[in-house]
């Protein structure tokens, strides 16, 4: 039977075959919180009866999206998770290592073929890898401590195919998926897997495939896949290919070579426009940073736009993971970045949704590499955001003004 790689996937870890509809019980490789969800999924873990959780070497606590804690009663919820951690003898990332979904990949918690669930809705970015990993609420993250299994429908799948050869200066993978989120729109993959294969794929590194699975959360998607043809990892793994002959909902081509530099209006991530529909259009401040768009190959796309450059608007910058911060450290990047007048915080999430750090004010505009900007997502539903690539990002912050990169 020719499977999707979801089907293939779920197929494995229930030891029959599946197709999409299907109702599956499925055994999960392993399983991640964050302070957002994990005090939720813990008290539930507990209610269930729960003593110990099913394998402690498969199961992550991560402070990231309001770290350090702001205030009392954040402090107290980290408390909690650094006690079950302690007494259940499990991974807990604390403040100022990385930010989740960096981590899982980062640290080689997951891997190309693996079932994950995380609690928390941007978990498919694993599929960069060739995983299925899917967002989950946080009672249903308690059922799987406790078991080790999980209850899910097989879904139907999308297949971009995109091709073309070397993308367009200052075009990033962020590009192509608004390019991508405004044919689909926030809703036109509900409940659906989306894979991705095409010669534009192969050559991308493993931090542009996180981009693209990253943001099918905003097509809402269960989860993304990507072909792992061209993907290099530093160990060895079982290749995940697309089976183009297999039953999907829909196919779609695209030739990406040609693409501009793409910008999210706000208030919705669908709401993309080519940049040259924006030029000149003032912006108050500037953040990169994120799980979409925070990673070392991110910062260098920034640095380069900002080197020998000073800087008209605040640039803040949130690192992936403090192995990113190092690695730029280490090569000068972070060195170009603060030169022209960025500064940078506590690597999390605070700033994209808002929780902690970098809240705009009432009508302020922000242009920033994250992956929603709904009314309100930065903590201000008076304030404005636009999405793009750090290197829009960055140039926008030099003119205090959106503008092609390639004029900076």
């Amino acid at each position: 039977m020719n499977q999707t790689l979801s089907e293939r996937i779920i197929s494995q870890h229930t030891n029959q075959p599946v197709s999409a509809g299907d109702i599956a019980i499925v055994d999960v490789d392993a399983v991640m919180a964050t302070d957002a969800t994990a005090p939720f999924a813990l008290k539930a873990f507990k209610e269930m009866g729960g003593d110990k959780v099913w394998n402690k070497d498969k199961t992550f606590l991560i402070i990231d999206h309001a770290s350090p804690a702001p205030n009392e009663r954040v402090a107290n919820l980290h408390k909690l998770m650094r006690d079950f951690a302690r007494a259940q003898d499990i991974k807990l990332y604390d403040v100022g290592a990385g930010i989740c979904h960096q981590l899982m990949v980062e640290n080689e918690h997951v891997k190309p073929g693996d079932l994950f669930l995380g609690a928390d809705s941007h978990t498919p970015t694993y599929g960069a890898l060739g995983a299925f990993a899917v967002g989950v609420g946080s009672t249903d993250l308690a059922g799987v401590l406790r078991t080790g299994k999980t209850w899910l429908k097989v879904p139907q799948t999308v297949l971009f195919t995109l091709n073309g050869g070397t993308l367009s200066k200052g075009v990033s993978a962020k590009d192509i998926i608004l390019f991508l989120i405004q044919k689909t729109g926030v809703e036109g993959a509900v409940y659906e897997a989306i894979e991705f294969n095409g010669t534009a794929v192969e050559s991308m590194t493993l931090a542009s495939r996180m981009v693209l699975t990253n943001m099918v959360a905003e097509m809402g998607a269960k989860t993304g896949l990507v072909d792992t043809k061209g993907l290099h990892l530093p160990y060895p793994f079982e290749h995940q290919h697309v089976d183009e002959s297999a039953n999907f909902r829909a196919k779609f081509t695209f030739d990406v070579s040609h693409i501009r530099p793409q910008i999210a209006k706000p208030h919705s991530p669908d709401n993309v426009v080519p940049i040259d529909q924006l030029i000149g259009t003032k912006i108050d401040a500037a953040f990169i940073g994120s799980c979409t768009n925070s990673r070392l190959e991110d910062l260098q796309s920034a640095a380069e736009v900002l080197r020998g450059q000073r800087l008209a608007v605040r640039l803040i910058i949130a690192p992936a993971s403090k192995a990113v911060f190092d690695a730029a450290l280490q090569d000068g990047t972070i060195q170009t970045l603060t030169d022209a007048g960025a500064v940078f915080i506590t690597s999390g999430c605070g700033p994209c949704v808002g929780t902690h750090l970098g809240v705009p004010g009432d009508g302020e505009t922000v242009i920033s590499s994250t992956n929603r900007n709904f009314q309100g997502r930065m903590g201000n539903p008076k304030s404005n955001i636009y999405l793009a690539s750090p290197a829009v990002v960055a140039a926008a912050a030099v003119a205090g003004e959106i503008v092609d990169p390639e004029k900076i």
